[in-house]
C-alpha cells in the first residue's frame, strides 16, 4: 500500500460515523462487556482482545517482546524480555474511536525503568485520548498525535503531580486562551510509586475534557486540536490527509515508555452528545 492510500485509510478510521461506534460498543470489535449503570468493561482480564499494539520500530499489531501482557487479570507493561529499551515506545490502542464518554482505570507502577530510557520516563506512563489510529503511525514514530492524561509518581525529589495533560502534536484551550506548551500541570497530589491510583477522564468531543484522580477533579481544558506548527510530534501527515484542526474523537491508548506499569478495571461509559 502506498503512503497516500495508507494515510487515506487511516484517516477514514478516524472518520467513522459516531452511529457506527455507538452500535459497536460491547461487541467483539471493542472487546467490551456491558456492566451496571452504563459502564462497559473494555479489558476482559484474559487477553488483549479489543486492543491493538503499536511499538516504535515494529509493524502495527505486533506485540514485540511481549511488552503488553495479561497476568492474574491485570494488564501489564513489562520489559523483562528487553536487553535495552532502545527508544521502543509502545501504545496499546482501543479498536474503536470514541467521542463523548467517561473512561476510568486504576494504575500502579512497579519495578524500575529501563536503564537506557530517557530520565523523564521514570515512574511515568499515561493514557492517550483523541489519538490518531495505530494504522496511521509511522514505523519509527514514538508517540501518537493525541492528548495524554499523564501518570506520575513520587521520585523523592519534591511534588510531582499525576493527572497532567501532555500534548504530542496537539494544542488545547483554557479559559478561552490557546495553550501551546507541552505539559499543563494538574492540581493532584503526589502518590507513592506502588500505590494503586484511580483515574477518570471525561471527554465531550471537542467541547471539554476533565481529569479526575481518586474521584477529585484536578484539571479541565477545552477545544483540543491538532498543532499545525508540529511541536513535540508532527501532525503534518494527518492534516495532509484531510483531518480537521479540531479534535472531536479518536482512539484511546495505554502507554508503555520504558517504565513497568500495571492497569486494571478499565471501563468506559458512553455520554450523550
Amino acid at each position: 500500500m502506498n503512503v497516500p492510500r495508507k494515510l487515506a485509510f487511516a484517516f477514514l478510521a478516524l472518520s467513522l460515523p459516531l452511529a457506527f461506534v455507538a452500535t459497536a460498543w460491547g461487541d467483539e470489535k471493542s472487546g467490551g462487556t456491558e456492566e451496571e449503570d452504563g459502564w462497559i468493561t473494555l479489558f476482559n482480564g484474559r487477553d488483549l482482545g479489543g486492543w491493538t499494539p503499536k511499538i516504535t520500530g515494529y509493524p502495527c499489531g505486533e506485540n514485540a517482546l511481549d511488552t503488553f501482557r495479561v497476568e492474574d487479570g491485570i494488564l501489564k507493561v513489562s520489559y523483562d524480555a528487553y536487553e535495552k529499551f532502545d527508544g521502543r515506545y509502545g501504545h496499546l490502542y482501543s479498536n474503536l474511536p470514541y467521542s463523548h464518554y467517561r473512561f476510568r482505570l486504576e494504575y500502579r507502577f512497579v519495578g524500575k525503568m529501563m536503564e537506557d530510557a530517557p530520565h523523564y520516563v521514570n515512574l511515568n506512563s499515561g493514557i492517550m485520548i483523541h489519538s490518531q489510529s495505530p494504522q496511521s503511525m509511522a514505523l519509527d514514530q514514538a508517540f501518537p498525535v493525541s492528548l495524554e492524561f499523564q501518570f506520575l509518581a513520587d521520585e523523592g525529589k519534591g511534588p510531582r503531580s499525576t493527572g497532567n495533560v501532555c500534548t504530542p502534536g496537539t494544542n488545547l484551550e483554557m479559559d478561552g486562551e490557546l495553550v501551546t506548551r507541552h505539559i499543563v500541570e494538574s492540581s493532584a497530589p503526589t502518590f507513592p510509586a506502588e500505590e494503586w491510583v484511580a483515574i477518570e477522564i471525561e471527554v465531550r468531543g471537542n467541547e471539554e475534557v476533565i481529569h479526575r484522580v481518586n474521584g477529585e477533579e484536578v484539571l479541565r481544558y477545552q477545544h483540543p486540536q491538532l498543532d499545525p506548527e508540529g511541536r513535540v510530534e508532527s501532525a503534518e501527515a494527518l492534516l495532509a490527509a484531510g483531518a480537521p484542526i479540531g479534535l472531536s474523537y479518536g482512539f484511546i491508548a495505554l502507554q508503555a515508555e520504558g517504565q513497568p506499569v500495571w492497569f486494571r478495571n478499565i471501563q468506559l461509559k458512553p455520554l450523550e452528545e
